[in-house]
Parts: structure tokens; sequence; C-alpha cells
């Protein structure tokens, strides 16, 4: 954890400073050990090329999602008020998030309540660093030859329009893109979007995550990449029901940018 250099936006404020970026790393990314990781390749890709950025660190709280999701509105616009206040006082202008989920609500649903950022998923970010020349990918051999396949976050697929930033991003890696038979606009649910993460599934013949994994197994891929944490661990968990995870990996796109900087 040495190389691994975070600020909170409450240390930008003491020093007079305003960051580029706050990094709002979301429940999953601050909890759950599998997408800490995640947060922590991301931090590295920003550490690395010197991108100032904040995180709010304790001062950050859920934005609501899971709690509107399951119908509890009033929740939820409990904790997106407590969030716009802070985010507010310290006149935050521009948010990226790993994840779909975060990145949905605070672009979305916020701006009615008071809550007005431009909000980047981090695929839509590291793109952007490397169309400024930020962030230089040329070179790296570390998945050549590999085969990819792309899973859609229903958040940032069909909720959001954005397909092409995180296969951009793959095919920066020199891997080969192999796409699933639904994928982009007819892409498959996980099975954990709209709060289902943290309930147990209906009775009925198959669990959805089963269902997109065996989708993604078809194209027989080396690695099965995701853009959001709750996707990884459903993805995750389809690998391990068919016993393939000693074959097939399940990766976030900002732990495949940090492996083929090799950081």
């Amino acid at each position: 954890m040495s190389n691994i250099t975070v600020k909170t936006m409450a240390q930008y404020m003491a020093e007079g400073k305003q960051p580029e970026v706050l990094f709002w790393v979301g429940c999953a990314g601050s909890f759950d050990d599998r997408a800490k990781k995640i947060t922590r390749a991301f931090v590295k890709i920003l550490n690395n090329i010197g991108v100032e950025f904040a995180v709010l660190g304790t001062e950050e709280s859920c934005t609501g999602d899971p709690a509107k999701r399951a119908g509890n509105e009033f929740v939820f616009q409990m904790q997106a008020m407590m969030n716009i206040e802070v985010l507010n006082a310290y006149e935050v202008k521009k948010i990226v998030t790993t994840c779909p989920h975060c990145f949905n609500t605070l672009k979305n649903e916020y701006p009615s309540l008071g809550g007005e950022y431009e909000v980047l998923h981090h695929s839509q970010y590291l793109q952007q660093l490397i169309n400024e020349g930020k962030l230089k990918l040329e070179g790296s051999e570390t998945f050549k030859g590999r085969r990819i396949t792309f899973h859609d976050p229903c958040y940032l697929g069909r909720g959001n329009d954005v397909y092409e930033a995180p296969r951009e991003l793959i095919e920066k890696l020199d891997a080969e893109l192999v796409e699933m038979k639904r994928c982009k606009t007819r892409g498959l649910c996980c099975g954990a979007g709209g709060a289902q993460m943290f309930k147990e599934p209906e009775k009925g013949n198959k669990d959805v995550n089963i269902e997109r994994t065996e989708e993604a197994l078809e194209k027989e891929p080396h690695i099965i990449a995701t853009g959001c944490p709750f996707c990884n661990t459903m993805m995750t968990d389809g690998v391990k029901h068919f016993e393939k995870e000693s074959t097939v990996m399940v990766k976030d796109l900002a732990e495949l940018i940090m492996e083929a900087k090799d950081l």
C-alpha cells in the first residue's frame, strides 16, 4: 500500500486548493474486499500519471441507490441530501466513480435535489486521459493475444448509453475483444441490479448470473472484463459455479490497465 497516495477534500481545502476531480469510491469500493482491489487499481493509475484527485473519506455516504431501487424513496432522499450538502460545501464540479450505480444516481437523480455535477464512469475518464495524452498504453504487450469479452453493466450501458469507452480501453490493450451474443443495447443483466445484490434470488430454473456467465464462457475468453463491482461479484460467482476460475479471470477495466502499465 506504500505506493498509494490518497488525499481527502478536507486536506485540499485546508491547503486552499481544489483537485481536478473527486473520486467517489462507493460502498462496494470501500468495504467489499474484492472491490477494494478495483479502487486500488484506479488510484494507482491516477497516482502514476499525476492526476490531482481527492476522496471524501469518512464524509462519503451511500448514494442511496440500493434504497431507491428497493422502493424506499424516503431513505434515498435523506442519503442524497446529506451527500449533496457535503459536495456543495466543497464546491465539487467533477466526479469520477468506478461504480455504474453511483454514476447513474449522482448523474441522473441528484440534479433534481440540488446536486449538479459533471459525473463520469471511470471507463470514460480513463478514455479522456488517453485522448489528452496523459495515459499511455502504447507498447504494452501484457494482454497481447488474450481473448477478452466485456460484460455491459446495466446502468452504464442501457441506462446511460456508454458502450464505446470500455471497449476502446480493451482494444488499446492490444487484446482481442470478443463480443457475447447479447451485448451493448441487448446486453443481459448480471442479476445484481435493482438492489437484487442484497437478497437471495427467487425460485426459478436458473440464476441470471449463471446464464450470463454461460454466454461469456461460450466465447472461450481468457478474461471477462467488467466495469462494475456488482457485475464483478456475479460473474466471479458464475465462473466458480462452472469451476473455471483457474482458466478464466474476471477483472475490472481499471485492473487491466494497471496490469498493462505494470503498476
